[in-house]
C-alpha cells in the first residue's frame, strides 16, 4: 500500500478524503485523538478507532500504544489488533530515556503474535533500518523534524530505501511530521512508500489559485454562452 496516509482522528475529514479515493490509510496517535475531541479514556479511543477502521476497511489504520512498559505494550498491541483486521500498532523505536526494550517487543509482535507494527518516532535511516531488521511492517521517519534539525530528510529517505531494497526487507517507509506541501511529492520521489499528511495539506495540494481563477472564468464564459443562446 503506497501513497498518502491521512494523519487525523477526525471522522468527517476521513470520510471526505476517503470518498475521493486519494488516501491509502490513516494514522493516529494519542495526541491526534485528543486534539480531535476523543474523550472517555481507553473506551473513547477504542470506539473512535473501530469507527475509523470500519470506515476505511481494508485500508490500514495505525493506532499507538499508550505505555512504554514492555509487557504493557504487548498487551495493548494484542488488544488493539482485535478491534479490527486492518489495524496496525505503533511502537516507538525506544523508550523515553533510550531504553532498548522496544525492538524486542516489535520483533515479538510481528513474529509471535502476527501483528503488523508501525515503528515510529524515528529521526534517522539507521534507526529505521534496525526496526526493519527486527521485522517491522512499517518504519516511520519524522521528516519534518529531521529538516528542523538542520539536515535534509531526502538523504535519509534515499539511503533507507536503498538499504531496504538491497537487504530484501519487507518494511515500507512512512515519512511523517509533514510540515509543507512541497515535502509530500519530494519525499515520495526520494523513495518513501508513504507520506502522512494532515487534511489541510491535502486540501492545499488540490486547490491552486490559478485553477480557481480558471474555473471561475470557464463558468462566467459558460453563463454568457447560455445567455446568448436563450
Amino acid at each position: 500500500m503506497s501513497g498518502l496516509f491521512l494523519d487525523t482522528g477526525n471522522l468527517e475529514e476521513i470520510k471526505k478524503y476517503h470518498a475521493m479515493g486519494i488516501i491509502r490509510g490513516v494514522t493516529t496517535n494519542p495526541t491526534i485523538l485528543l486534539k480531535d475531541g476523543v474523550t472517555g479514556g481507553m473506551e473513547g479511543i477504542q470506539k473512535r478507532t473501530k469507527d475509523i477502521a470500519r470506515l476505511i476497511n481494508p485500508l490500514p489504520l495505525s493506532v499507538e500504544v499508550t505505555t512504554n512498559d514492555p509487557d504493557g505494550m504487548i498487551e495493548q498491541a494484542v488488544s488493539f489488533s482485535k478491534w479490527a483486521s486492518n489495524i496496525n500498532v505503533k511502537i516507538t523505536i525506544h523508550g523515553p530515556n533510550g531504553e532498548l526494550d522496544n525492538l524486542e517487543v516489535i520483533h515479538e509482535l510481528e513474529n509471535k503474535h502476527d501483528i503488523r507494527v508501525n515503528v515510529t518516532a524515528m529521526m534517522s535511516a539507521q534507526q529505521c533500518f534496525l526496526a526493519a531488521m527486527a521485522g517491522a511492517t512499517y518504519v516511520s521517519l519524522f521528516g519534518g523534524r529531521v529538516n528542523n534539525m538542520g539536515y535534509n530528510a531526502i538523504g535519509e529517505i534515499q539511503k533507507l530505501r536503498d538499504l531496504l531494497d538491497n537487504f530484501g526487507l519487507k518494511a515500507k517507509i512512512i515519512i511523517g511530521s509533514t510540515r509543507e506541501i512541497l515535502n509530500i511529492l519530494e519525499w515520495l520521489h526520494a523513495g518513501a512508500h508513504i507520506v502522512t499528511a494532515t487534511p489541510n495539506l491535502i486540501e492545499g495540494m488540490i486547490v491552486h489559485p490559478y485553477s480557481k481563477e480558471t474555473v471561475q472564468m470557464f463558468l462566467r464564459d459558460g453563463a454568457k454562452v447560455i445567455e446568448e443562446l436563450s
